[in-house]
């Protein structure tokens, strides 16, 4: 094959309609074009999007995501996060006065992302373990407190 032999696919280019030239050439009178009306009007169409004055959907839809209110006082903490905790006991108020949640968090869940190596001791109403961040906080010797899981 050389660059002189090159051509499009069998069927692939399709001569342009020519519109407007006679009955015979299949799209006469009209052109295809219906009767009378603003969609037959040379130039009378409309913009993208437009409802006939009706509010258009793109604008009755809102623009932003979902945002979950509950979201906002929940986080997640890693166990790499737990060794900037000092102290050895672990609840709520510890993690937000290491600055490894935000101020306003009611509830803490701790998951299995990094390595921990110091016993630790998880307490509190306000803080969770997941199974894995359970069996490697439990494995690194320290406990989770079930007495105020929520």
């Amino acid at each position: 094959m050389r660059l002189n032999d090159i051509k499009p696919g069998a069927g692939s280019k399709k001569p342009r309609l020519r519109v407007g030239r006679g009955a015979s050439a299949g799209q006469g009178k009209t052109c295809g074009k219906g009767g009378k009306g603003q969609k037959a009007r040379k130039g009378g169409y409309h913009k993208v999007g437009f409802e006939g004055g009706q509010m258009p959907i793109q604008r009755r839809l809102p623009k932003v995501g979902f945002r979950s209110a509950m979201a906002r006082t929940r986080a997640e903490v890693t166990l790499t996060d737990l060794l900037k905790v000092k102290s050895e006991i672990v609840d709520l108020a510890a993690l937000k006065a290491a600055s490894v949640v935000p101020a306003n968090t009611a509830k803490a869940r701790i998951i299995l992302s990094g390595k921990i190596e110091r016993a630790i001791t998880v307490k509190g109403p306000g803080v969770v373990a997941t199974k894995g961040a359970r069996a490697a906080i439990e494995q690194a010797g320290g406990s989770i407190d079930e007495g105020g899981a929520a």
